[in-house]
């Protein structure tokens, strides 16, 4: 056989070889969708005979979410070791979600025993692919010393990578730092721009702090209304310090028609929760009957709650 003749059939060999992997591969892109399709519609057992099958093929995906099934306990009873395990395969292939989660399981001691540096450890490895909550647990760890040294400048690093995805609760940080000029020089409007751009994606906390900077006009100009509404939005998500302030600003008026019934409510929803001046304040309500009918047993019992966890214009 002359050399063309055996290079043309090598080509020809390779090719057909080609595409039966991209073949072999785009069935098991397939198939591995049908799996997430199937775990999406609570379809677990084909979910989890798909995904074992392609997991012990050594597919990261696949191992991964096989991992998330037995973490959750989704169409499996829930195995947290068993989920370490798909987890930890799929995090040494690189897979940057499964590094994250098994970070997870070791900083809450989760089917491994706790350990805040190898925590840390799988953290820094997926958050160097660029995961956003890895990047943001990064930080947190940096920032109060746990699985690392203390280290604001490094916590600072980690929130603003995150933070620049968009990440919400690393926004909030970081609006936190420049308030308090912690590790930047201490810059409201800084401040302000991260706490903006955390609440606009429904950030209670940021909500909260943003209505704080209206309130006290720190790096936007003083707005009562404008505290009350960022307020209001907190506290319709269970804020408890955003409940209370929105209380206090219905009973003085501040932001808002001055309305002791709204003001009581809101007292009320705080001290539900355990928030002592507004157990106090609920107490006051209940004593003067503003807002509430007037119930001095009511309000001897909110003052006790008050009492209890130490507020002191209530121990009398």
């Amino acid at each position: 056989m002359s050399t063309s003749n055996r290079k043309t059939r090598f080509f020809a060999l390779a090719a057909a070889l080609l595409l039966m992997v991209m073949g072999m591969l785009s069935a098991m892109a397939q198939t591995l969708d049908q799996a997430m399709e199937a775990f999406e519609r609570g379809d677990y057992a084909t979910a989890f005979f798909q995904l074992r099958f392609y997991a012990e093929q050594g597919h990261a995906g696949a191992q991964f979410n096989l991992g998330l099934m037995y973490d959750k306990g989704e169409g499996v009873p829930q195995d947290h070791a068993e989920a370490v395990r798909w987890y930890r395969r799929a995090a040494e292939k690189g897979h940057a979600s499964a590094q994250f989660n098994l970070g997870l399981m070791y900083a809450k001691g989760e089917g491994v025993l706790q350990d805040p540096i190898m925590a840390v450890r799988w953290f820094r490895r997926s958050a160097e692919q660029g995961h956003a909550d890895a990047q943001f647990s990064l930080g947190v760890r940096y920032d109060i010393g746990y699985g690392v040294p203390q280290d604001s400048a490094e916590a600072l690093r980690w929130h603003r990578r995150a933070a620049e995805q968009d990440h919400a609760s690393a926004q909030t940080y970081l609006g936190a730092m420049y308030a308090k000029g912690k590790s930047v020089p201490q810059d409201p409007i800084m401040a302000v721009r991260w706490f903006r751009r955390s609440a606009e994606q429904g950030h209670a906390l940021a909500q909260f702090n943003l209505g704080l900077m209206y309130h006290k006009g720190e790096g936007v100009p003083q707005d009562y209304a404008e505290a009350a509404r960022r307020h209001r939005r907190a506290a319709e998500q269970d804020h408890v310090d955003a409940q209370f302030i929105l209380g206090l600003m219905y009973d003085d008026g501040e932001g808002v028609p001055q309305d002791h019934a709204e003001a009581a409510r809101w007292y009320r929803r705080a001290a539900e929760q355990g928030h002592a001046g507004a157990q106090l304040n609920l107490g006051f309500m209940y004593d003067k009957g503003e807002g509430v009918p007037q119930d001095h047993a009511e309000a001897a019992r909110w003052y006790r709650r008050a009492a209890e966890q130490g507020h002191a214009s209530a121990q009398f």
